[in-house]
């Protein structure tokens, strides 16, 4: 369970243990899941070690069938094989994002009634939290985790895009491989809080799903294909980025920065702006340009104030960049009226 490649043992041990539990919960062996894992036994007295998503997939698969329980001894009652693509289906007829998650959320209470799931958006951000209803004992962590990872996963899968988190929080304290939750989530995550939730922007519920039943029946054939697809798409990056630079004109003068408050490392950042066909300096050369004329024929500011408001680390450079976008010096555009 992560977004790193199938190659990165990030995957903490300890949600292969609780795997285990649940083999004991209804009375059979998990040796076969293991092997089929290729995870030796003794690794799970190794409270460090890692396996890679391929691995988490593979004996979360053969554990879901052969327990016959999609929610891995995690609820009171089973979740039979099959449960998760059901409400899939319900979902994948949905006009837009925000419709289909908050059928999964609903339908999600039909199957058990331990959890309750919800969507709920201020402002311009959605939170999508789990109230526990019952003492979900020692596999709490591997459920509130992984019924996350799931719906974020099929979120990013009907609209075929990366969906970067705002946020995690969870309301147990940290555990020792706390690490891996900053792979297993983008954004900040905190303990010791009210409840599970994750955060994204509200913008992504509006897009429209991109799914089918054919892609559907495909995605059905693995247990949990979706906690380690890679999204390279995000849909709505372009958006996000012109917003960033309008919003922080200051705080985003370099990629490192601006990638930091998008929730990405700035190599993924300019990957996806190529597979969008953008770049970010011409993104930035837009968002400095129309802020700026607007500054020069509203206001009054001296020139070197509406330099820095436009991001520019001097008056000489912004003064530059201004008459290879007009043919003007700022101050001619603002005497002309933005002729």
């Amino acid at each position: 369970m992560q977004n790193s490649s199938n190659t990165a043992a990030a995957t903490p041990v300890a949600f292969v243990n609780a795997i285990v539990n649940a083999y004991a919960k209804y009375g059979k062996s998990p040796v076969h899941a293991l092997e089929s894992a290729q995870i030796a036994p003794e690794l799970l007295e190794n409270p460090t070690a890692r396996i890679t998503a391929a691995q988490m997939e593979r004996i979360s698969d053969a554990a879901m069938q052969e327990l016959d329980d999609e929610a891995l001894g995690w609820f009171s009652r089973r979740l039979p094989w099959g449960s998760y693509g059901m409400l899939a289906r319900a979902s994948i007829s949905a006009p837009n994002l925000g419709v289909a998650l908050k059928r999964w959320c609903r339908h999600h209470g039909l199957l058990t009634d331990d959890i309750t799931l919800k969507v709920q958006t201020t402002k311009d951000i959605t939170t999508i939290s789990i109230t526990e209803h019952r003492d979900l004992g020692a596999v709490r962590e591997f459920c509130l985790v992984s019924v996350l990872r799931n719906l974020h996963g099929v979120a990013c899968w009907l609209i075929d895009s990366r969906i970067p988190l705002q946020g995690a929080q969870f309301p147990f304290a940290a555990p020792a491989h706390h690490n891996v939750y900053a792979v297993l989530f983008s954004g900040a995550t905190t303990f010791e809080q009210a409840q599970a939730h994750i955060q994204m922007d509200a913008r992504y519920l509006d897009l429209p799903l991109r799914r089918n039943e054919a892609a559907l029946q495909q995605m059905l054939q693995h247990a949990l294909p979706l906690t380690v697809l890679q999204y390279r798409r995000d849909r709505l990056l372009v958006q996000r980025v012109r917003q960033t630079l309008a919003a922080h004109p200051e705080q985003t003068r370099s990629a490192h920065d601006l990638a930091d408050l998008l929730y990405v490392s700035p190599r993924t950042l300019h990957r996806q702006l190529k597979d969008e066909g953008a770049s970010l300096q011409a993104l930035k050369d837009e968002v400095r340009q129309s802020h700026a004329s607007e500054l020069l024929l509203r206001t009054q500011r001296p020139i070197k104030q509406v330099a820095q408001a436009a991001g520019f680390r001097n008056e000489k450079s912004f003064m530059r960049a201004f008459r290879g976008w007009t043919g003007q010096s700022p101050a001619e555009f603002r005497r002309q009226g933005g002729g």
